[in-house]
């Protein structure tokens, strides 16, 4: 929703450049030494790795800005949402089984986007549909690989390093995009309010959540759960007013496509018959040590 009110003239690489690096320096601040015993913990392989997870964020949030032009906020964050339907593909190219919840979760969730959205797509949107689907798949790779280093590093260690990354690469490519930087940007106080919103809400402390969060859950339980995120875009764009937000028209197919989302997030959480606490057991684990290796359950299945 907040992508909505950055003018169209700024560029991609400079709202993910600006607002990574402030999200880094919020959590800088108070946990710089936690960070610095965790690069001394985990070295280069760790500060690598790290990178490469920064590069892919930076990547899938550049072609994600760049294809929503094509949409209005609705159809951009259905759109989005497929990646839940990706994330599939890249755990069995991974060779990971895939859960039965997760097959359930994917129907659900294509279902809803597909009728969403449907109706409303056109032929001259197709360049835009192809980026938002690199970046799904981006997005995907991402998240399984943050999914495995939050196993073993310390989780905002990792964000940190994450957002500082990624505003590296993001002001890299802003400079090769227009080397102006700042003095090409228009003077505008929508602009600077919706990237102090999305610096102090979205990147510091959403997504540092979202790292912690994966520490204890699977990639495709993360995956799924994110793809709610839609209807708080849709429940705002219709009651906020439009000096706000984008306004968006809540009709009958669009809250059917939410529901359908919602109802795929539950099906990824649901223990159908048992058969996660059974695989839990075949496997040893305790309810204790269950949450902290639960990132196997994919590669375990159904």
């Amino acid at each position: 929703m907040l992508y909505a009110c950055v003018p169209k003239s700024v560029p991609a690489f400079a709202t993910s450049c600006v607002t990574s690096f402030a999200g880094a320096a919020l959590l800088l601040v108070p946990f710089r030494a936690r960070l610095a015993a965790a690069v001394r913990a985990g070295g280069r392989p760790f500060v690598g790795a790290t990178f490469g997870l920064a590069a892919l964020n930076a990547l899938y949030n550049t072609l994600y800005f760049h294809g929503a032009k094509s949409f209005d906020v609705t159809s951009g964050a259905f759109t989005f949402c497929m990646t839940v339907v990706v994330l599939p593909v890249v755990l069995l190219t991974l060779r990971r089984r895939v859960a039965l919840e997760t097959w359930i979760s994917v129907a659900l969730v294509l279902t809803g986007v597909v009728l969403a959205l449907g109706p409303s797509l056109r032929a001259s949107q197709t360049p835009g549909l192809a980026l938002m689907g690199a970046g799904c798949l981006l997005r995907a790779v991402s998240i399984v690989g943050l999914s495995d280093m939050t196993k073993r590093h310390d989780p905002l260690s990792l964000a940190i390093l994450l957002l500082a990354f990624a505003g590296t690469i993001s002001l890299v490519g802003w400079a090769v995009e227009d080397p102006r930087l700042f003095l090409s940007l228009p003077p505008s106080r929508t602009l600077v309010a919706a990237w102090s919103i999305y610096a102090y809400f979205i990147v510091a402390f959403a997504q540092t959540l979202n790292v912690f969060a994966l520490r204890r859950v699977t990639a495709a339980n993360a995956t799924v759960v994110y793809s709610v995120e839609i209807v708080f875009s849709i429940a705002l764009g219709a009651l906020l007013p439009a000096g706000i937000v984008e306004r968006v028209e809540l009709t009958p197919r669009i809250a059917l496509g939410a529901a359908l989302v919602v109802a795929g997030s539950l099906a990824e959480i649901a223990d159908f018959r048992g058969r996660r606490r059974a695989r839990e057991r075949e496997r040893g684990l305790t309810p204790a040590d269950a949450a902290p290796r639960a990132g196997t359950r994919q590669e375990v299945g159904a």
